[in-house]
């Protein structure tokens, strides 16, 4: 016999008489259901450190979805399998553990982590309209079959659930949802959201209240930003809601500023709060200044409701912010106290999901894109088709596990999904439709650009082209990130420009642009003398750039900007740094082998060497000063020191005096904890920051005491 094991996600349709027992008494059905319950617990523990802390998701939200109210189903049967500690008793944690896991974009050891007064719960959610009617019936059977019941319709946006804090009028606290008892404090970047007011009139609020909402990044904003990370080669933020939550978690508050965060708050909570319903609430907090939906509704019917939700089923599609459905709210507030709540969820709340549009289309061919680190990408080209709003044409594959776990074949038709992606995906091959002579995509085993052939490292899951100095997109891959402006900063010499240059045969490596002469720049179309002559000032400035930018600059796989600076402390000239040891490297911070590996590497090769030779002749900085060298080596002031700075400065800038204080062995941090050794602290400095060093006794240094501490040490 063949066991169903939940077909259609209900636990029902196994009965007693399907199970087996077997020779030693265990009941079979019972034994394999017991381990799934173990199986679907892990893998949506590890399902949401992707999604909350990481902020990369593998897992479409749909299939997340089914798979707890799966185990739900489960644990409802084996009622003696009971955890606290399961996914279905427990919100989703953005905590990071700090278990060795290294993330892209956060580090939430360095934030202050502060209890909720209220616990942030998470919504039950479903994707179905007889659900929805379920659930107003539970709601009218808790209320003693009351059935004149208001409910608050509002969009769900697709982002970051943030709790603010006022008091006396005054933004203190900022906490993400956490694991729904605490969470870590991000004010220092809440306060960079223009539409979250730092302070609301005193004499229209009360003394302390709270407010919660979602932190989200437009539609605009966020395809700026992967245009961005795409030129530098960097990972690209699969959609809104994981580039918001990557974003809160920063630790440079002048980095998230520049993204363009947006607000929009929908819950207020606290003592002696004015009105009685949840939608009079967020009209008091509206005129307060909060950035309310204007898009909320108060329904007195089910088919009101219903109307509401098939409207913005089709309307969200023109919003300039991504939403992913509608949440149902009981709008009286005595009745939701009345309601209650489950383990992790409020009975008088759920969220109506919508589902995620996608279109079936051919596969055409197959494609090959090579980038500046060598990384063979393959995209689908498609018969154009429809989708959220825009035609597409192309989409990733990601790798060739990818193509495989499809089993793709040339001309098959394709589901396509776009939904809250940004970038289209295919999710599944309509296998009925598949030609008979449809041939497997096989991925290339050769560079499509320089006939190399490729090689897969083991642990990766991509192919590279390894003729770094001679494929052609990797050489001017090279270029492009070496003027970029975090590195040499060229101005002037851009990726068209640099197109154009190597395709006249003017660079062919970064040394090149350094011989580069006035007459050769100001005879190419679309520049002329006055081009030529900006190009070359930028040239001529680079010379001075830092010796850990140069560092960055060169491009060596897996060196980014920070560890560039890690380095560039330990070995104070390009000559140290190629004398050393993959074992010597390893003893850098940030540095693991990988890393140690490809710096070991890049300076075996000898074209390597010949072109840092060139740059050197031609007056690039490839080292710190005799006397940065003598004092680095010597002066480590701020050795195993951690300092917050805060506030504005009259002699430096923050980030240089986040560079002096790296270069003195000193940690910086952004936020204050138990482990903060002083406070370097300028005009207008963070209140909340004073509070916290005040109740911990951390020392608050002046810009004027800090620069004679440094400059008097010997």
């Amino acid at each position: 016999m063949q066991l169903d094991l939940f077909a259609d996600n209900n636990t029902e349709n196994v009965s007693a008489g399907d199970s087996v027992t077997c020779d030693d008494g265990v009941n079979t059905a019972d034994s394999v259901f017991r381990q799934e319950i173990l199986a679907l617990r892990k893998e949506l523990e590890e399902q949401n450190y992707k999604y909350y802390v990481m902020s990369a998701p593998t897992m479409s939200d749909r299939e997340f979805d089914e798979k707890m109210h799966r185990l739900e189903a489960l644990e409802r049967r084996y009622p003696d399998m009971f955890d606290p500690q399961s996914p279905t008793q427990r919100v989703g944690s953005d905590i990071e553990k700090n278990e060795g896991k290294i993330s892209d974009v956060r580090n939430t050891k360095n934030f202050e982590q502060v209890a909720h007064k209220y616990p942030m719960l998470s919504l039950a959610n479903t994707y179905s309209e007889e659900e929805i009617r379920d659930w107003l019936e539970r709601v009218y059977k808790g209320l003693d079959g009351k059935r004149d019941v208001e409910i608050v319709c509002e969009l769900k946006f697709d982002g970051l659930s943030i709790s603010l804090w006022y008091e006396s009028g005054k933004l203190t606290k900022a906490l993400t949802r956490g694991d729904g008892v605490r969470g870590d404090n991000v004010i220092d970047n809440i306060r960079t959201i223009g539409n979250v007011p730092q302070e609301v009139s005193a004499e229209n609020a009360v003394n302390t209240f709270e407010i919660r909402g979602e932190v989200l990044l437009p539609w605009e904003n966020f395809e700026r930003l992967n245009r961005e990370r795409e030129a530098a080669e960097e990972p690209l933020f699969a959609n809104p809601r994981n580039a918001a939550s990557g974003t809160l978690k920063l630790l440079d508050s002048e980095q998230v500023s520049k993204r363009g965060l947006w607000a929009y708050l929908y819950y207020v909570l606290g003592e002696n709060l004015p009105c009685y319903t949840h939608y009079d609430r967020l009209q008091w907090a509206k005129k307060l200044g909060f950035n309310i939906s204007e898009h909320i509704r108060v329904c007195r019917s089910v088919d009101e409701v219903m109307a509401y939700i098939h409207y913005w089923d089709e309307a969200r599609r023109a919003l300039p912010v991504a939403t992913d459905g509608v949440v149902l709210k009981v709008n009286n507030l005595r009745q939701q106290e009345e309601l209650g709540y489950t383990a992790k969820s409020p009975r008088w709340a759920i969220a109506y999901k919508f589902e995620a549009e996608k279109q079936l289309t051919r596969l055409n061919s197959v494609s090959y894109q090579v980038g500046r680190t060598g990384a063979v990408t393959p995209v689908a080209n498609l018969e154009p088709v429809q989708l959220s709003g825009t035609v597409v044409k192309r989409a990733t594959l990601n790798n060739e596990d990818f193509i495989s776990s499809l089993d793709l074949h040339v001309g098959d038709y394709v589901w396509v999904e776009k939904g809250g992606e940004i970038i289209p995906k295919i999710t599944a091959v309509e296998v009925t439709k598949r030609a008979a002579n449809a041939s497997p995509v096989e991925f290339v085993r050769v560079c499509p650009e320089c006939g190399t052939p490729l090689v897969r490292e083991e642990g990766e899951a991509a192919w590279y082209c390894p003729n770094d100095s001679g494929c052609p997109p990797q050489k001017k891959g090279k270029m492009e990130h070496f003027v970029s402006r975090k590195a040499m900063n060229i101005d002037g010499l851009g990726a068209e420009t640099i197109d154009l240059l190597y395709s006249r045969g003017l660079i062919k490596d970064v040394a090149d642009i350094y011989d580069l002469r006035r007459e050769q720049i100001a005879a190419l179309p679309g520049l002329g003398e006055k081009s030529a002559d900006k190009m070359l000032a930028g040239i001529e400035a680079s010379k001075a750039v830092p010796w850990a930018r140069v560092l960055f600059a060169i491009g060596i796989r897996f060196v980014g900007e920070t560890t560039a600076k890690q380095i560039a402390r330990r070995y104070l000239s390009v000559d140290m740094l190629r004398e050393t040891t993959e074992e010597e490297l390893q003893t850098v911070e940030d540095v693991g082998v990988e890393i140690a590996r490809s710096v070991v590497s890049f300076f075996d090769k000898e074209e390597n060497n010949v072109i840092v030779e060139r740059l050197r002749a031609a007056g690039v900085t490839l080292s710190n000063s005799e006397d940065t060298e003598n004092n680095a080596m010597q002066k480590q002031t701020l050795q195993g020191q951690t300092i917050v700075i805060s506030g504005t400065f009259s002699q430096h800038s923050r980030d240089e005096y986040k560079d002096i204080i790296e270069r003195l062995g000193g940690k910086n941090s952004g936020s204050v904890s138990a482990k903060t050794t002083f406070i370097l602290a300028g005009d207008n400095m963070g209140p909340a920051k004073l509070e916290k060093a005040e109740k911990l006794g951390v020392k608050i240094m002046g810009e004027e005491e800090f620069l004679q501490m440094i400059n008097n040490e010997d």
